[in-house]
């Protein structure tokens, strides 16, 4: 079952409010096996309203609209959705009575244009309003169906668990329609997206012409992420939950032996797992800790890594030495230039004596707009001592504003640092 969302409302195109009630329902329709290929905003015009519901039937199988059940005269979802159905709208007393008795309630007259919420169109059910004035609406056409919900998301929300979802499950067991839809992420470092679909292109090109005997499907997507970096998305859709992750567990398994093969170690966690876990889960059973010193980061490195759960156990603290002398003093970076891999290493190397940690990592680099000791903006020095080994040093020259340039160094110092542990400990 194929269903469309259409976000009704002006603000949205002007950019006055950011349509969240979209992404909700996409991710919500697909946790419930329900595909939901395209997505629309209109404004509140009437004729256009009615375009886009036309354009989506004829494409879907059923349309959630969000918005236009207000009481002021740009509401106007309920009049485009009887055009479309070509029936007129009846008053419903009983959500009249829901009305007046929800104003009594908040001890509020009620003004007579909230009496334009109970007009139904003819054939439509309501799905009752418990938190709002406006009820949702079930209007079936033929074969096919338009739900209508306010747009404000906790009543959006509310509804459509209450009326949607359950419609929906119905008339998909009626078509024997049943399915889940389920989605693993793999997060990378390192690698551009460009990169990673010619990697993964042979093997994209064999799920778009695989017929599974079970019936399940399976797609790839990439998403690319900022300063969070490229995402690999595998998208399963099976007859149960249990069927939809054992496809995801072989594709991902597959997955990461083709991109280990042909990128190396770019790899770093799955669905919600940050770079900053990874770390801890390399640190965690060698019993290692870590003792961390910034500059240009200001402290961005340590605020990432407070926020894994147990960080106490292993993060044993963060020197912010901005100023130079403070690196010479608490540090040990001798005096001259502080944007340099020797600075770096030194950097590291205090903060691993300095708190007492087995490992220690330092940053410095030049975050902009001005250059500093001779090296431009987005240079940037990352140090890594590891227990018995050297202290190592890396440079990496980085693109963006200020503000891009120690987001990116913050996340580029912890891969490091993660590449670091691998090979130690391999």
């Amino acid at each position: 079952m194929r269903i469309e969302i259409v976000a009704v409302g002006t603000e949205l195109l002007l950019g006055q409010i950011a349509d969240t009630n979209s992404a909700w329902l996409g991710e919500h329709l697909a946790e419930a096996g329900v595909a939901s290929h395209f997505h629309q905003a209109v404004g509140d015009n009437k004729a256009r309203i009615v375009l886009a519901f036309r354009t989506a039937l004829a494409r879907s199988d059923g349309i959630i609209v969000c918005g236009g059940l207000g009481p002021t005269q740009d509401d106007i979802t309920r009049e485009a959705i009887a055009e479309v159905m070509n029936v007129p709208l009846v008053r419903d007393e009983q959500v009249v009575e829901r009305i007046k008795v929800m104003f009594m309630s908040r001890r509020r007259a009620m003004p007579d244009n909230n009496l334009r919420q109970a007009d139904v169109p003819t054939g439509a059910a309501i799905i009752e309003q418990t938190r709002g004035t406006a009820p949702g609406l079930i209007c079936p056409l033929g074969n096919k169906v338009i739900y209508a919900v306010p747009g404000v998301p906790h009543e959006m929300k509310e509804m459509f668990d209450r009326g949607i979802l359950p419609d929906l499950h119905r008339r998909m067991a009626e078509a024997g329609e049943e399915a889940v839809i389920r989605s693993r992420v793999i997060r990378t470092w390192g690698a551009s997206e460009s990169g990673l679909a010619e990697a993964l292109d042979d093997r994209v090109e064999e799920l778009d012409h695989r017929e599974a005997d079970d019936g399940s499907t399976l797609t790839i997507a990439f998403l690319a992420s900022g300063i969070e970096g490229i995402k690999v998305r595998l998208t399963a859709r099976a007859r149960t939950e249990s069927e939809a992750d054992e496809v995801l567990a072989r594709e991902e398994k597959q997955v990461r032996a083709i991109l280990e093969e042909r990128l190396g170690d770019i790899i770093f966690g799955t669905d919600d797992e940050a770079m900053e876990h990874a770390v801890a889960k390399l640190l965690v059973p060698r019993d290692l800790t870590l003792g961390l010193a910034e500059s240009l980061t200001g402290g961005l490195i340590g605020a990432r890594l407070v926020n894994v759960p147990g960080s106490s156990r292993w993060f044993k603290g963060c020197i912010v030495a901005y100023d130079s002398a403070v690196k010479h003093s608490l540090l040990g970076v001798p005096p001259g230039p502080v944007v340099s891999a020797d600075a770096a290493e030194r950097m590291a190397e205090g903060a691993r004596v300095a708190l007492g940690a087995d490992v220690g990592l330092g940053i410095t680099g030049v975050a902009g707009p001005d250059e500093q000791d001779g090296q431009s903006p987005g240079t940037v020095f990352v140090g890594i001592a590891l227990p018995g080994q050297p202290v190592v040093s890396q440079q990496l020259q980085l693109p963006g504003d200020r503000e891009r340039v120690r987001q990116f160094s913050s996340i580029s110092a912890l891969d490091m640092l993660r590449r670091s542990l691998i090979s130690s400990a391999g």
